[in-house]
């Protein structure tokens, strides 16, 4: 991916019930992708989202919590 390191974050809004994805926001400037993983397997597979990718994500979640 880059020789720059994710800095992983979880959502101030996970209840911490298990079910929670690490993102690393300080790619999205720089290099155009977001980092996801899973919270209980830091060592596993990540996804590299494309910064536009990422916004329609989390732009259809808000519309499903309305």
């Amino acid at each position: 991916m880059t020789t720059e390191a994710p800095q992983w974050f979880t959502s101030s809004y996970s209840s911490n019930g298990g079910q929670c994805i690490e993102v690393a926001t300080n790619l999205a400037a720089t290099h155009g992708v977001i980092p996801v993983r899973d919270t209980k397997n830091p060592n596993g597979p990540m996804l590299s989202l494309p910064t536009h990718t990422w916004s329609a994500f989390i732009a259809l979640a808000k519309d499903a919590q309305l």
